[in-house]
C-alpha cells in the first residue's frame, strides 16, 4: 500500500458494550478515504490490492462492515468475501452516481447487506430505503430532531439503525434515547474500560491453565503463551514473583522468568489460589473483550518494536507496555499503585504513566490505531522511525494472530478441572 494509507477494525457495540460486528476503515494521507477525492482512484486501487491478499484476515470472527467505493464496487470488490460475513456500506459518493447504485442493487440480488453511512433525511436516501439493512447516523453531524425522524422512518420499515461519532457521554445518551441498534466512537470503546469487572481474568484461559500445570510433563512454553495472552493473569504472576516471598537479588521482569522463579509446584499452588477466588457465575463479557484488546495492543507493540530507529525497549518489554496499557481499568486502583511492585525499566514505566519517550509514542501510536486517529498514526510512526506503508500489514497480521490463538483458546472443550492443593515443598 502506498504511504500515509492505514486500514483498521473499529468496534460497533449495543448498549450494553457487546461486540456487534466490527467496521474495517481505511485512509488516504491524514483524511478519511471513501470521500468523492481526486485520489480515490488510487486510493481504492492500493485497497483492493491489500484485500486480493489480506480477505481473510479483514475478515474474521464477526460481521463486518466496510465502506466501498464507485471505482472498489466497480471492480467487484465484495466478491472477496462472503455474503454472511461482509456488509458493504456505501455513502453519498456512491448514492449520487447512478451505475454505482446498479451495482448495489445487483450485490442485494446476490445476497448481501447494505449499510448507508451518515444518513441524511433527503429524497435521494429515502429512496433506497429498500435496499438498505442498515443506517447509519453520524450523532456529531445532526441533530437530536433530525436523528429522532430518521429513528421513526428506520423504525417503521424494520431497518436497524447505528449510531457513530459517539466520542462523548452526551452522544451515548442520546444514542441510548434513541433506542438505537448499535453505537460506535472513541467513547463506545472507552466505556468498556469502566463497566469491566475489576480484576478478573479470562475463564477459558484459566482452565487451559490449569490443565496445562496439572500435566504430567508439564510445557513450560505452552504456560507461558497462555499466562502471556490475558493481562491480569500476567499482572498477578509478576507481582507475585516479586515479592518478599521470593526475594531474589535480580527482580523478575518477564513472565518466562517468573514461571522459573515460582517453580512447577509454587506455579500450582498459585493457579490453585486463583481458582478458589473463581466466580463461576460472574458475567464476563465485558472483561473478556477487554482482555482481548490488551492481547492484541501487546502483539501490535512487539511487533512495531522491530521497526522502531534507535529502540529503548526491547520486544518483550514492548509487549508489556501493550499488555499492561490496560491495568488501570482492570484494577480498581491508580496505575502508579499497580505498577509499584512490578519492577520494569524507567522507560517503560514512564511510558506506561505518562506516554513519554520513544515508548510512550509506541503506546500513543497502538491506540491512535485502534481508534483510527488518523494524524496521529502518521506522526508517532515518523517520530519512531516506522514505515508507514508497513504499518497496515503489520496489524492484520497481528490480528490475525490473535484471532487465530483466541478462537483456538475459546473452541476448545476444556471443563472445569478439579485442583488438588500441591503438597508443599
Amino acid at each position: 500500500m502506498d504511504k500515509n494509507r492505514y486500514m483498521v477494525r473499529q468496534a460497533i457495540k449495543d448498549m450494553d458494550s457487546h461486540v456487534l460486528g466490527y467496521e474495517i476503515m481505511y485512509s488516504a494521507g491524514h483524511e478519511a478515504y471513501g470521500d468523492g477525492s481526486e485520489n480515490e482512484v488510487s486510493a481504492a486501487q492500493a485497497i483492493y490490492d491489500f484485500l486480493m491478499h489480506n480477505s481473510e484476515k479483514a475478515l474474521k470472527d464477526s460481521r463486518t462492515f466496510m465502506t466501498f467505493t464507485s471505482s472498489l464496487l466497480a471492480k467487484r470488490t465484495p466478491h472477496l468475501f462472503k455474503n454472511t460475513d461482509l456488509v458493504i456500506q456505501i455513502d453519498d459518493s456512491v448514492i449520487i452516481h447512478p451505475f454505482a447504485m446498479h451495482l448495489v442493487q445487483q450485490y442485494v440480488k446476490e445476497g448481501y447487506e447494505i449499510a448507508a453511512d451518515e444518513f441524511q433525511f433527503m429524497p435521494r436516501y429515502l429512496a433506497l430505503l429498500e435496499y438498505l439493512s442498515y443506517i447509519k447516523i453520524n450523532l456529531k453531524s445532526i441533530g437530536a430532531s433530525s436523528a429522532e425522524n430518521i429513528m421513526r422512518v428506520a423504525q417503521s420499515m424494520n431497518k436497524k439503525v447505528i449510531a457513530t461519532g459517539v466520542d462523548t457521554k452526551e452522544l451515548c445518551d442520546l444514542a441510548k434515547k434513541l433506542n438505537v441498534y448499535g453505537m460506535q466512537g472513541e467513547y463506545v470503546a472507552d466505556k468498556l474500560a469502566n463497566e469491566v469487572h475489576q480484576s478478573t481474568y479470562l475463564r477459558s484461559n484459566f482452565f487451559r491453565l490449569v490443565v496445562a500445570v496439572t500435566r504430567e510433563e508439564p510445557d513450560i512454553q505452552e504456560i507461558e503463551q497462555i499466562i502471556s495472552m490475558d493481562v491480569t493473569l500476567s499482572y498477578s504472576l509478576l507481582k507475585l514473583s516479586n515479592s518478599a516471598y521470593f526475594a531474589r537479588r535480580t527482580k523478575t521482569t518477564s513472565i518466562q522468568q517468573a514461571i522459573m522463579t515460582l517453580g512447577l509446584n509454587q506455579l500450582k499452588r498459585w493457579v490453585y489460589l486463583l481458582s478458589a477466588g473463581d466466580e463461576a457465575e460472574d458475567d464476563l463479557t465485558d472483561s473478556e473483550e477487554f482482555i482481548k484488546i490488551s492481547f492484541m495492543r501487546a502483539s501490535f507493540a512487539s511487533e512495531l518494536q522491530r521497526y522502531i530507529r534507535n529502540p529503548v525497549l526491547t520486544r518483550s518489554e514492548a509487549y508489556l507496555l501493550g499488555m499492561f496499557s490496560t491495568l488501570e481499568y482492570l484494577i480498581d486502583a491508580p496505575m502508579e499503585e499497580i505498577l509499584a511492585d512490578i519492577p520494569m525499566v524507567d522507560e517503560l514505566r514512564d511510558a506506561l504513566l505518562y506516554h513519554t519517550g520513544s515508548g510512550g509514542k509506541l503506546l500513543d501510536l497502538v491506540i491512535s490505531y485502534e481508534k483510527a486517529n488518523w494524524k496521529n498514526i502518521t506522526d508517532n510512526a515518523e517520530a519512531l522511525g516506522i514505515p508507514s506503508n508497513q504499518l497496515t500489514t503489520i496489524y492484520f497480521n497481528c490480528m490475525e494472530e490473535v484471532n487465530r490463538i483466541w478462537n483456538q483458546m475459546l473452541n476448545s472443550t476444556v471443563e472445569k478441572p478439579e485442583i488438588e492443593e500441591p503438597m508443599p515443598e
